[in-house]
């Protein structure tokens, strides 16, 4: 789940879908309450022994199954050669003076946090400091830990919250760093194991966002008050500043600092994308006069930097969706003050995200799923875009920047090219390629091509081919077919395929053995803004389905494959999309593979941050929306006697974000009906789906042993 991205400096207190329950209480609830009605309800009680039974027999009998094929050994070696290969570009995240990262490697299994220089960043083996072992302090502790965030406090930069993991998932522990003494502080401010939302406000307070007891967390789980935290005073004395309605799914700090005064805004989200927006001010809140959707993105001279999601008329001109737009505090909250337009969405720019520095915000942007960069700044009392030239048919990533000095970190990738970093420095529209990864598969033997399929309600529908330079069309390819269509992700060439950052690892799994890719771009993605998303929005969700049909068909028409050599992947809300797309349609597709997905539609407001999403969904508890989700809901629909292709499921136990019970429960219920079912739960890893390189590289080689088994 995804928003606009924010300026290093914003102080984020929250984002959308990044925790849930815990798993113990919760999960036992879960299953009695759907108790009676639902033979597998049993499963959703995540750590019972009857439950982590099943799972042991069902992920010994996968492993036994497709450890026996003679693809599975090499798959497994190159697949963890590729994710700990020591070229792999680290993610620059900068603080005067130096560029810290998250890193993983065979060293370092759960993770380090280091930091290096900008003249390190430069050489070809930069020399780098550790500033957290998070292996160490695992041992140390007794406890899973893996890097989670890192908040720093503006403008000194010398303190952090460091947020850690447990065992992968979204709840952690939080805890205040020095970068100076590269200790942990004594007797700083430090959160237990929980939905923990932190923010700094100055050196010497936070905003707080936890379990304060019952009635305050909403029914996903997440945090309903916001409060300030004083250094040196107890938690439990801390100021509640803002306490949403029981019936909303969240609440959110900002600290927007800039060269004019900071802004901090709180933050009420009534549903996954709608929020109540107020203005922090002398102790006191004052809602800003917006439209619903509008997300704040940075603080540019004092005045605030939105992008809004609703049309919107100001002054009698129209705002379109899809905009961004800068305004004086005061022209929001009804006194004086300018709103202005600084840049409309249009064909050639769907915005996607946002950094704001004292030069100017930078913003990159899609045309046509093609990544675009560029830079807006002030001009005649008006805004000029300048264009930042980068290569064709890649994503552009932003990383981090700098707000004094306006440089820019990005990462820059293709389907066949590997990740490279560069500089754009403050002021300049050129970007500086500083390192790129080493190619981990031949990309020159593979060349990249955009095709469009037309579906069933004649709307055009893009997707990528990626295959040898010499790929015959005879209907026998072997194509792993990957897709997503939901929450405004919008899924683009990256070196790995998919949305997971693994270092070319499908290149060397798949393309060199033979294979062919293809990468559809649905509607409910944020490819061409924000009217592609609504397009699928609750009962129109079925128009992402129809759009992965109408792929299959299109690369079948046009010879590239048939049902029988056509796999297809997709995780989270992509697991649902799969799943319902082979119960419609089985006869399109060869094997299904199903990753930490949502399938009991019925069920999914219960379990875990699922309430969160009704918005995206709508919510099964009413008769008129349950109508159109019983259509597609996976577990409702599965049946016996159909003719099924294979299939795979994955999940993590610790997945507190998308509960494993959605892919328990089908895998249960279809081996029942005598369907050929593979499963792999990962004991760790939250939905992000494992912790370690080891653990991921083992998801991977049973995803393609798999693949290639039905497929060739």
């Amino acid at each position: 789940m995804q928003a606009f991205g924010l300026h290093p400096l914003l102080r984020l207190f929250l984002t959308l879908g990044v925790a849930a329950p815990g798993t113990g209480a919760a999960g036992a609830h879960a299953a009695t309450a759907a108790a009676g009605s639902d033979p597998y309800a049993w499963l959703e009680n995540i750590d019972s022994p009857r439950a982590l039974a099943w799972v042991r027999s069902q992920d010994e009998a996968t492993a036994r199954r497709l450890r026996s094929q003679p693809d599975y050994a090499g798959l497994y070696r190159d697949a963890l050669a590729v994710l700990n290969s020591a070229s792999r570009l680290p993610e620059i995240d900068p603080h005067d003076p130096d560029l810290y990262n998250d890193w993983k490697d065979a060293a370092h299994p759960r993770g380090i946090y280091r930091r290096t220089t900008i003249d390190q960043i430069r050489r070809a083996d930069p020399a780098w400091q550790t500033v957290i072992d998070f292996d160490r302090l695992s041992a140390a502790e007794h406890r899973r830990w893996s890097f989670a965030f890192a908040r720093w406090e503006y403008p000194e930069e010398k303190r952090l919250l460091v947020g850690l993991s447990l065992a992968g998932g979204d709840a952690g522990a939080v805890r205040e760093f020095d970068s100076r003494t590269l200790n942990f502080v004594p007797g700083g401010f430090a959160l237990p194991v929980a939905k923990n939302r932190v923010a700094w406000d100055g050196p010497d307070a936070i905003w707080v966002g936890t379990d304060f007891g019952p009635g305050t967390l909403s029914a996903a789980g997440y945090p309903l008050l916001v409060k300030r935290w004083q250094r040196g005073t107890a938690l439990a004395d801390a100021a509640t500043v803002l306490r949403a309605s029981p019936g909303s799914v969240e609440t959110a700090a900002l600290q927007l600092v800039g060269d004019g005064p900071d802004i901090t805004l709180l933050q009420e989200n009534t549903d996954f994308y709608r929020r109540r927006i107020f203005l922090y001010r002398n102790g006191g809140l004052t809602r800003l006069q917006v439209p619903p959707r509008t997300v704040p993105v940075g603080n540019f001279r004092g005045r605030l930097v939105l992008v809004v999601k609703d049309n919107w008329t100001v002054a009698g001109r129209p705002i379109p969706s899809g905009s961004i737009l800068i305004a004086d505090t005061a022209a929001l909250t009804g006194g004086p003050g300018a709103i202005q337009l600084v840049l409309a969405e249009s064909p050639s720019w769907v915005i996607d995200r946002v950094r704001v520095t004292r030069q100017g915000i930078l913003v990159s942007g899609l045309h046509d799923v093609s990544g675009r960069l560029a830079r807006l700044v002030p001009d005649d009392g008006g805004w000029r875009r300048e264009d930042i030239p980068l290569p064709d048919q890649g994503t552009i990533s932003l990383m981090g920047s700098d707000y004094a000095s306006g440089d820019l970190w990005l990462r820059f990738e293709t389907f066949t090219t590997p990740p490279a970093l560069y500089l754009v420095p403050g002021g300049s529209t050129q970007a500086q390629r500083i390192r790129a990864e080493a190619p981990t598969f031949d990309g020159s033997r593979f060349e990249t091509a955009q095709y469009w399929a037309t579906s069933a309600d004649g709307t055009r529908i893009p997707y990528y081919v990626v295959g040898p330079k010499n790929l015959q069309w005879n209907g026998r390819n072997p194509v792993w077919m990957f897709a997503y269509g939901g929450f405004e992700i919008s899924v683009t060439p990256t070196y790995s395929g998919s949305y997971e950052e693994l270092n070319g690892a499908y290149g060397k799994l798949w393309l060199e053995r033979g294979g062919v890719f293809v990468l559809a771009n649905l509607r409910g993605g944020g490819e061409f803004g924000p009217a592609w998303h609504e397009a699928a929005l609750r009962e129109r969700h079925v128009r992402a389905f129809e759009d992965f049909e109408a792929v299959a068909r299109d690369i079948e028409a046009r010879g590239l494959t048939s049902p029988a050599h056509l796999g297809i992947e997709g995780r989270s809300n992509g697991g649902l999309l799969v799943a319902s797309t082979m119960l419609r349609h089985p006869e399109l597709y060869g094997a299904v593979v199903c990753g930490n997905p949502l399938l009991d539609m019925k069920r999914y407001t219960h379990l875990f941050a699922g309430a969160s999403w009704i918005a995206e969904y709508g919510d099964p508890d009413r008769p008129d929306d349950w109508a159109y989700l019983r259509r597609y809901s996976p577990y409702q629909n599965v049946r016996p006697g159909m003719r099924l292709p294979p299939i795979l499921f994955y999940t993590t136990t610790r997945d507190d974000r998308v509960h494993p019970g959605h892919a328990r429960k089908m895998a249960a219920k279809m081996e029942a009906m005598g369907y050929a079912v593979d499963y792999v739960e990962n004991t760790e890893g939250g939905h992000h789906g494992s912790v370690t390189h080891a653990e991921l590289a083992t998801r991977l080689a049973s995803t393609y042993t798999f693949l290639w088994e039905h497929l060739r």
